[in-house]
C-alpha cells in the first residue's frame, strides 16, 4: 500500500480543514518546506490539494505547484478545481504526475473520458461521499449518485484509480470509514486510495487489510500521532 502525505493549499499556505469547512482551518506552514520534509522522511508520492481552486473554481497556485513539485522531487498527485481540459493540461505542464478530477467527474463525465484519452495514466477521480452519496464543489453540495455508481461510471471511462473520502470523517481524527471503503473496492475492482479520518497506525493497517492501494496521511501526521517513517513501517508489516 502506497502512503500519500497530504498538503492542502489555501491562499498560499498549507492548511487542514475539519470536514472540508473553509471557516474551520488550521495553518501548518509553507507547502514547499513541507514537501521537502515529507520526501526526506521516505514518501514516494505526495497528495496535493488546491483548496482555493476547489472553492473558487480557479487557481492562483500554479507557480506554487511548480515549486512544490520541484521541492518534493518525487511523484505528485493533485486535485482541486480541475473542471476543464485546460485546468488539467496546466497541472500536467507544471509537473504533476496524476491529476484528480472531483466535482467534474459527477457533473461532466465526458471530461474524464477525454482526459484519460489525452493523458493516459495521469488521471484519477476523487470521490467524496456523505452517507454514501457523492459530495461536490468543495463538499458543500450532495448529489443523489452513490459512490459505487460513480466509480463504476469512471471505470467505463478508463479510470483505474479512485481517491475515496468519507467527508464526515475528514480531519476529525475518528478513523476512516473502512467498511465503506472495502465495499467500494469489492464492488468496483479498482485501485482505491483511502482518505479521511486516519488517526493512528491501526487505521492504516485496517485500510491495507481492506485492500486499499493507498492511503492519505493528513491531520494525524501533522499533529504528531505518528511519523511518515512509522506509517511506512506499519503498512509493510505482515
Amino acid at each position: 500500500m502506497i502512503l500519500y502525505p497530504a498538503i492542502d493549499m489555501l491562499d498560499g499556505q498549507a492548511v487542514r480543514l475539519r470536514q472540508g469547512k473553509r471557516d474551520d482551518v488550521t495553518v501548518f506552514g509553507n507547502p514547499v518546506e513541507l514537501a521537502q520534509k515529507w520526501r526526506a522522511t521516505g514518501a514516494q508520492w505526495l497528495h496535493l490539494v488546491d483548496l482555493t481552486a476547489a472553492f473558487e473554481g480557479k487557481t492562483a497556485h500554479l507557480p506554487l505547484i511548480r515549486e512544490v513539485v520541484k521541492a518534493f522531487d518525487g511523484r505528485v498527485e493533485l486535485g482541486g478545481g480541475l473542471r476543464t481540459m485546460e485546468d488539467i493540461a496546466l497541472r500536467v505542464e507544471a509537473g504533476v504526475s496524476r491529476c484528480i478530477i472531483g466535482t467534474a467527474a459527477a457533473e461532466n463525465p465526458a471530461l474524464v473520458a477525454e482526459a484519460c484519452r489525452l493523458f493516459p495514466g495521469k488521471i484519477a477521480v476523487g470521490i467524496d461521499a456523505k452517507n454514501g452519496l457523492v459530495a461536490t464543489r468543495g463538499w458543500v453540495e450532495t448529489s443523489s449518485l452513490t459512490a459505487v455508481d460513480l466509480a463504476l461510471r469512471m471505470k467505463d471511462m478508463g479510470v483505474d484509480t479512485i481517491i475515496y473520502t468519507d467527508v464526515s470523517r475528514d480531519g476529525m481524527m475518528q478513523g476512516p470509514n473502512v467498511e465503506a471503503t472495502r465495499r467500494l473496492i469489492e464492488q468496483t475492482g479498482m485501485d482505491i486510495i483511502g482518505s479521511g479520518g486516519v488517526s493512528c497506525l491501526d487505521d492504516l493497517r485496517n485500510l491495507r487489510d481492506a485492500g486499499c492501494a493507498g492511503a492519505i496521511l493528513g491531520r494525524a501526521m501533522y499533529e504528531g500521532a505518528f511519523t511518515v517513517e512509522e506509517a511506512l513501517a506499519a503498512v509493510k508489516e505482515d
